[in-house]
């Protein structure tokens, strides 16, 4: 094993990169041949950096072994010595398994020794130009830049992506000069915008993605997914004798359209990291023309409940996807028993009795019974189905090794708990592992998109559909959405409910879907997100305040203005007869509404907008200084402070002027008048620290860690009668103190608001 080791070290692995090859026999022999076949081309030298790279790529996705030495041929000799190249390579040979390669064909197929010059990338590009010049100058920096990108990609296929896109900027830049203020000037508030960090999308290669929405990332061939029936052209793809036959069959079936499914276990709720996995999925079928089921992967009883299941179409309906169908793994319960029993018959599967405990970790030791005799495990399985064994006696294991290393892994095991769909029909259930690669194939999915920790059990997903001799998708893996300063596990979701730190799932301090419905957050606002995140194959851990920022943008244009005091400061205006004020629903856009409020001798202000002792800065209301009402036209100026017995101030009394006969103030305030009172209910962070679950910044857990202050209760609060007819999760800004959202605690006697974000503003500027 050293020996090995040493042998891919010097090639460039590192020792663990070494170490984790060597768990995968298959790859190990494979990349050791490679090896030793580049050194006999060599002689005396070395395999250089570029060529050891090209070689384990190489010999990581090559699937037909008998092309390995012509494929070294070709990379030691630097006949192929780029990326590009060497998945063209890949493509000729899958789409040619005749024994005989016409080497010409290939080689023309694979660009070897074409030469683009730095002339040939000046032309391509000006004529490019030249056919949307038009365009460009009427959008100018606007025009969608990946366009040109993609044309010249396809013109100059074999030229380095960085000089194509350096003159591309050049010419552009030169056709329409520095961008203007008019260039950099915003767009809609309801378009997505990017952070000011990029992030790359994961298949893109080199577009500019910036600004663009989802279905615009999703669209074509903006991800380099595969056509339809086109399965066999991808990295990693097993090619059968049938497979040919099946994707025909496969095409006939679905018309070549796309297909996609969002699979979730309902054994708990939705949070921030299925939105992107929902957008993903649903989105990359609506944007192809295709169509996506909502399939749940219900095959553990123990952990099922109703509420899940009606709760997971719900946030689906409410981020705006309708699914094409919703169906259950259990439908298919009896023909992936049969296919389990056609698997024992074609020697892939046995019935195992190790125990739970000696499956788990690494470096499993074989099965003493992975060579039982067929009929003996179809006999043995029979008696699992009948229940004649006992709850972990038994398994039945697939004969294969995973990526990862892993030997044998379980295809059923047995459960004496009623299915919530079933009942006490089956007493033995399918794993993740044997039943989401059927499920896709007997839906005809063709594309499985999954998040990245499922790619250890890709090689299983294709094993198992060739063993089965059945239609095997293609499984697309992408990086999980993170944020910080929460937790999603269902675990310790359920911990902070029981021990009564959150209220339910629905708590708005949490990161579950239905939380954030309930703390105001319009689903319009996580789509523009999980755009802006983008479809990356990193795991990505973002903060809230970027997810804030998407919140803010659709609540602005689409939240109606209305006014609420937090902490009441009773007003007395000497002067004034009562009349009624007209206040515009979006006052930058009062075309859309506007609602009436009385406005009497009695208003309520904001404490804070009184100080009785002039400090410098303060802009708004003193003894000496007046101050000017939003909306109303009117002007208040201080003649008495009234305080309490303990020598707070109670009430002001004022007199008040029209805006118009006095000079303008240094500042306006928001004020209520014959208000409702509310209760309002402020939300921060439930965490104190950006990772909760990271022992080394939360070593006593992340129970320790909770922000004393993430929740505070004003049970006292007056807002403005507009809002008395509002329904639960309408949403407004109350102007000057944030975004809010009427809570389903709401009663006819009493209305409950959520606050959803803060205000955009610098506190200091009110």
């Amino acid at each position: 094993m050293a020996d090995m080791v040493s042998i891919f070290m010097s090639i460039g692995l590192n020792e663990q990169k070494a170490k984790e090859t060597l768990k995968n026999e298959a790859l190990s022999s494979t990349l050791k041949k490679a090896i030793e076949q580049a050194r006999g081309l060599l002689g005396s030298a070395s395999i250089d950096k570029t060529a050891a790279t090209m070689l384990y790529n190489m010999v990581t996705r090559l699937k037909d072994p008998t092309r390995l030495s012509f494929l070294t041929e070709y990379i030691i000799t630097r006949k192929i010595n780029s990326e590009l190249q060497l998945s063209a390579a890949l493509d000729f040979i899958k789409s040619h398994p005749q024994e005989n390669l016409d080497r010409l064909e290939f080689e023309a197929a694979c660009g070897v020794g074409v030469v683009v010059t730095p002339e040939q990338i000046e032309d391509a590009v000006e004529l490019i130009i030249r056919k949307h010049k038009d365009q460009l100058l009427a959008e100018r920096y606007r025009f969608n830049m990946g366009i040109l990108m993609g044309e010249a990609r396809t013109a100059l296929k074999w030229a380095d992506g960085k000089i194509v896109k350096n003159e591309v900027d050049m010419q552009v830049l030169h056709l329409l000069g520095p961008k203007t203020e008019a260039d950099l000037e915003k767009k809609s508030n309801l378009e997505p915008k990017p952070f000011l960090h990029k992030i790359c999308l994961l298949f893109v290669g080199e577009a500019n993605t910036e600004g663009k929405s989802l279905m615009e990332q999703l669209r074509g061939e903006a991800l380099k997914f595969h056509k339809p029936g086109e399965n066999y052209k991808t990295e990693g793809y097993v090619v059968t004798p049938n497979t040919m036959n099946l994707l025909k069959k496969h095409l006939e079936e679905t018309g070549g359209q796309v297909r996609t499914r969002f699979p979730p276990e309902p054994n708990g709720i939705l949070h921030i990291g299925h939105a992107k996995a929902i957008n993903f999925n649903f989105g990359y079928a609506k944007a192809n023309n295709g169509i996506c089921f909502l399939r749940y992967d219900d095959t553990n009883p123990e952990k099922e409940e109703e509420k899940y299941f009606t709760a997971i179409k719900e946030m689906v309906e409410w981020l705006g996807y309708k699914p094409y169908a919703v169906t259950h793994a259990s439908d298919q319960f009896q023909l992936l028993y049969d296919l389990a029993v056609d698997l024992i018959r074609r020697g892939h599967a046995y019935v195992c009795h190790q125990r739970g405990e000696e499956l788990k970790g690494h470096n499993i030791p074989p099965s003493p019974w992975r060579e039982r005799p067929v009929e003996e495990s179809l006999l043995l399985f029979d008696r699992m189905r009948k229940g004649m064994f006992a709850e972990g006696e038994v398994t039945l294991r697939m004969k294969m090794v995973m990526e990862d290393g892993k030997m044998d892994p379980v295809a059923y095991r047995i459960k004496y708990t009623p299915h919530h769909r079933t009942g006490d029909t089956w007493c033995i259930y399918p794993t993740y592992d044997y039943t989401h690669c059927l499920c896709d194939s007997i839906e005809n999915i063709t594309h499985s998109l999954c998040t990245k920790e499922f790619q250890a059990r890709r090689s299983s997903y294709f094993w198992l559909c060739n063993a089965l001799d059945l239609y095997c998708p293609v499984q697309w893996e992408y990086g999980r959405l993170n944020l910080t300063y929460t937790v999603v596990s269902k675990r310790k979701i359920i911990k902070l409910v029981e021990t009564g730190i959150v209220r339910d799932w629905d708590d708005p301090r949490l990161f579950t879907l239905t939380a954030l419905r309930r703390r105001g957050f319009p689903p319009q606002a996580i789509n523009n997100f999980c755009a802006r995140v983008g479809v990356t194959v990193a795991q990505t851990t973002m903060e809230p305040h970027l997810l804030e920022a998407c919140v803010r943008e659709v609540l602005n244009d689409t939240a109606p203005r209305a006014m609420a005091i937090l902490e009441p400061l009773k007003v007395t205006i000497t002067n004034l007869c009562p009349n009624k004020v007209l206040i515009p629903d979006f006052p930058a856009n009062e075309a859309k509404g506007s609602h009436v409020v009385p406005f009497s001798k009695t208003i309520f202000i904001e404490q804070s907008d009184f100080r009785e002792v002039m400090e410098k800065g303060y802009k708004r209301l003193t003894p000496d200084q007046p101050v000017g009402l939003r909306h109303a036209g009117y002007v208040i100026s201080v003649q008495r402070v009234i305080k309490d017995g303990c020598g707070k101030v109670c009430e002001l009394e004022v007199t008040c002027a029209s805006s118009d006969s006095v000079e303008k103030p240094k500042a306006f305030i928001h004020w209520v008048s014959d208000p409702l009172r509310c209760e309002v209910r402020l939300y921060e962070s439930l965490f104190l620290h950006k990772n909760p679950e990271d022992p080394a910044e939360v070593p006593a857990g992340f129970l320790s860690d909770i922000n004393p202050n993430s929740l505070t209760v004003i049970g006292s609060a007056l807002v403005d009668r507009s809002v008395g007819k509002a329904k639960v999760f309408d949403k407004f800004q109350f102007e000057r103190v944030g975004y809010f959202s009427l809570d389903p605690d709401s009663t006819s006697e009493k209305l409950v608001f959520n606050r959803t974000v803060t205000l955009k503003e610098d506190p200091g500027k009110i």
